[in-house]
């Protein structure tokens, strides 16, 4: 699939896998618009770009700078092509020392903040009858992790939100694909929250071992490019896991035709 000339918005993309998804995009001539907290390493990226870019910097929790931003990337080009919801923040405390901070926190980031992100997006994609959305997901969104109990939790709900939103979306031509990292080489353990709410600070020889960034956002794209729902990118045990916790084709397929056959207008006649 050519998607030469079309328009990416990654939050997330300051870094790792969002970093690594722009410059993979835009090595296809994919026009990025590239968001984050943090202004100037967003600027770095974008200046290691292959093709035009613009940066968005907001937290993905104001709903007002959301809405501002988002009005700003349809504007840019005057669609949104791909939207990939990347943002969020991984764990490393075991449950019975966690503070419900810690789980709220990552809960607001790595799910509700991601869904508001699609919100936003999925009028303008369905008006226009195309488009991808991809949500970054985990191996720890399909196998419960210990230490993880918080990100487990809201890579989990995202998995079933996308699910679900790309059986109502099934008729539009909007496409979604839920990506399951494994270990990726970048610094989510050091930037993972502790029981306590405060920064890690220090890596996992798995993560320091893992998939480079780069090769495993080609990997996604490359999936995204054959509009695979469900895209696996990991190794070893972890690719093990994910492939026994895969979901058929077929029963994806399955809920899609409910929706072809009228479900949400019957369910809506229902009250």
């Amino acid at each position: 699939m050519d998607f030469a000339g079309q328009v990416a918005w990654i939050t997330g993309a300051s870094s790792g896998i969002g970093a690594a998804l722009a410059r993979e995009l835009a090595g296809r001539g994919v026009n990025c618009i590239l968001s984050g907290r943090d202004e100037a390493r967003l600027q770095a990226v974008a200046d290691d770009l292959a093709a035009e870019a613009l940066i968005l910097p907001f937290d993905v929790r104001d709903d007002a700078a959301l809405a501002d931003a988002t009005a700003q990337a349809i504007g840019w080009k005057g669609q949104v092509d791909i939207a990939i919801a990347n943002a969020g923040i991984s764990q490393r405390s075991r449950a019975t020392r966690t503070d419900m901070a810690v789980y709220r926190e990552i809960i607001d980031v790595d799910l509700t903040a991601q869904i508001a992100f699609s919100q936003g997006l999925i009028g303008h994609m369905s008006e226009r009858g195309s488009g991808h959305l991809l949500f970054i997901s985990s191996i720890a969104g399909k196998v419960g992790v210990p230490m993880r109990t918080a990100y487990c939790a809201a890579k989990f709900g995202l998995a079933g939100y996308a699910d679900a939103l790309r059986a109502e979306l099934s008729p539009s031509g909007v496409e979604v694909h839920v990506i399951y990292p494994g270990s990726v080489a970048t610094d989510v353990s050091r930037n993972a929250l502790t029981a306590d709410g405060s920064r890690r600070g220090k890596s996992d020889k798995a993560i320091d071992e893992g998939i480079p960034a780069g090769e495993a956002a080609k990997t996604m794209i490359d999936a995204m490019a054959l509009n695979q729902r469900e895209i696996i990118v990991a190794r070893g045990m972890e690719q093990a896991m994910g492939e026994l916790r895969r979901t058929p084709d077929q029963l994806f397929d399955q809920v899609a035709a409910m929706v072809a056959n009228g479900y949400m207008e019957k369910m809506e006649a229902e009250g």
